[in-house]
């Protein structure tokens, strides 16, 4: 049986203040690359799995610009050993357990709602941002063909660079898809394209800095 995500009245308020300000506090700047038009739809985002800070990454985005119910897939064993994690919309998943099928029919239920948001990490791991292959794991078709209703999908890269000031500045590149415009089994050569691009984009900064 999978962990349902819950949202509690004071610690799902307080975390998205605190990564606000965590943030703020640790970074020199924060820049969000793209565009999103606010819609009706819920959101499926899939971002690159590269820290300790994806988290707080996406709920900063989702404060700044969605403004949807905040909820990510999160591995068992450490959903269950940070479990007030499970108190600010985190669910769990067990790649090596036949409730990966709830969980991927509970990430489709939750796609039924606009008001929600879903962060996954298609990787499935950490993996350095310097990675320019991602290999998305099994399974992730299944949510988008299970959706019975019109869902976003936004592609999210988190790239890092100091340039010459003494905090990181981190740079959330963001692109917008209709799911239904795109095959499933698409979505893994075009989130490819769209990091190559982000990379492409983040050298241009560079040689402008």
């Amino acid at each position: 049986m999978i962990l349902k995500a819950k949202h509690h009245f004071i610690v799902y308020p307080f975390f998205k203040r605190y990564a606000v300000w965590k943030i703020k506090k640790c970074f020199h700047d924060v820049k969000i690359i793209g565009e999103y038009k606010q819609s009706d739809q819920a959101i499926l985002l899939l971002s690159n799995h590269i820290s300790w800070w994806d988290g707080f990454w996406a709920m900063y985005l989702n404060v700044k610009v969605f403004h949807k119910k905040f909820h990510f897939m999160m591995l068992e064993d450490q959903l269950r050993k940070h479990w007030f994690f499970n108190y600010t919309g985190g669910f769990s998943i067990n790649k090596k357990h036949k409730s990966i099928l709830e969980t991927l029919a509970y990430t489709s239920e939750l796609l039924s709602d606009s008001n929600n948001m879903i962060l996954v990490y298609p990787q499935g791991e950490i993996q350095t941002m310097h990675n320019q292959t991602l290999i998305f794991e099994k399974g992730l078709e299944r949510i988008s063909m299970q959706s019975n209703h019109p869902i976003q999908i936004v592609f999210m890269a988190n790239l890092v660079d100091y340039f010459s000031n003494p905090k990181p500045s981190i740079y959330m590149y963001i692109k917008t898809l209709n799911a239904q415009q795109i095959k499933p089994n698409e979505l893994q050569s075009e989130y490819a394209t769209f990091y190559q691009n982000c990379i492409q984009n983040q050298k241009t900064l560079n040689n402008n800095q």
